[in-house]
């Protein structure tokens, strides 16, 4: 019978057990994108997951979406994230790097630069600046011709990511970032190959993977999809043939996997879990929703057809979820405030569950 503790072969990777610490941007980063010693700690913390996915990692400066958060496009970057996997692997854990590309999501104030996107269509909400938050701009339209850079900015990174020891790369393509700006009906309004019909806008998704499949191989990369997510402002008016499309696309392939979130109805990710021929890991409940994931949902969901389950904010609080989960031990509650406001308090000062005589 299948549990989250079960092994289970991933890209070529053993993993002891089912359970993913999910991407989650804790802003930490030190200046220039560096990674940092307590960063190490954090991950190291954490490796009794059966795999671990950073938090997003920008490829690219103009891809740099919120402050405080690292890159893989410098030399000293890639060296400064060594003693993060280093530590991870010393504990015994694996870990992946998620490569996000923020888009249009993203500020002059960050980068110092425009940011970029499908179409000149402004994100929804605020953002995150130095200066305080602000209203996304309006994002210049990629040319034609610079769209196959920015889809190679992912394979750059991954190429970086396995030099700094990461065991291979999760592609961010949800939650309204680069790759689901390209996905998206109101976002991309292009009328040229990366944009109008089903096949245009999952070109770029398309072409980014298999980039990053060149650069790193198959075993080593995957992709993460919010099908019919909102996330800034994105909508997806025919999610059932949009990714049923782009995972027939991306099956050939043979990513290590496709990461799922719950943005859509139940019936639309089984029906997505159908016609996805390789591994599956799902995050069952929706991204900063009212609900965690626990061991419950987990359990339904591999009952669906995943075979890996990615928990987020349980693992904020809980470096040892994987055992608390195993045991039954009752889940720490995670400092809301401390989520992105930088240092150690809220990062590295959760304890393992404190046994009582």
């Amino acid at each position: 019978m299948t549990t989250l503790f079960t092994g289970f072969e991933l890209g070529g990777l053993r993993l002891p057990n089912r359970v993913v610490m999910a991407p989650m941007s804790r802003v930490r980063a030190a200046e220039g994108g560096l990674a940092t010693p307590s960063m190490a700690r954090y991950y190291a913390q954490r490796a009794s997951a059966g795999l671990i996915v950073s938090e997003g990692v920008q490829p690219s400066l103009i891809g740099q979406s919120n402050p405080g958060t690292p890159g893989l496009h410098t030399d000293e970057q890639v060296a400064s994230w060594r003693q993060v996997t280093e530590a991870v692997h010393t504990n015994g854990g694996r870990i992946f790097a998620q490569i996000m590309h923020g888009g249009r999501v993203s500020h002059p104030d960050t980068t110092g630069l425009r940011p970029v996107g499908p179409s000149a269509v402004p994100a929804t909400g605020e953002l995150f600046t130095p200066t305080g938050r602000q209203t996304p701009p309006v994002p210049r339209a990629l040319r034609t011709d610079e769209v196959p850079e920015h889809a190679g900015s992912y394979a750059e990174a991954a190429r970086r990511a396995v030099d700094a020891g990461f065991d291979g790369v999760e592609l961010h393509g949800a939650n309204g970032y680069l790759i689901s700006q390209f996905l998206s009906t109101n976002a991309n309004l292009r009328t040229d190959r990366y944009g109008g019909s089903v096949a245009g806008r999952i070109r770029f998704a398309v072409e980014a993977a298999a980039a990053t499949v060149d650069a790193v191989g198959a075993h080593r990369t995957g992709i993460r999809l919010s099908p019919g997510g909102t996330f800034w402002g994105v909508e997806e008016t025919d999610v059932p043939e949009l990714y049923t499309a782009l995972l027939a696309e991306l099956s050939r392939l043979g990513l290590a996997y496709v990461h799922l979130e719950a943005t859509a109805p139940e019936e639309t990710l089984v029906a997505l879990r159908r016609a996805w021929p390789g591994a599956l890991v799902m995050n069952p409940v929706l991204p900063l929703g009212a609900k965690q994931t626990g061991r419950s949902e987990a359990d339904h969901w591999l009952g669906l057809g995943a075979d890996l389950i990615s928990f987020g904010r349980a693992f904020i609080a809980n470096p040892d979820l994987v055992e608390r989960l195993r045991t039954g031990l009752p889940l720490a509650p995670a400092d809301e405030t401390t989520y992105f406001e930088g240092g150690d308090n809220g990062y590295l000062t959760y304890p393992a569950y404190q046994y009582t005589a």
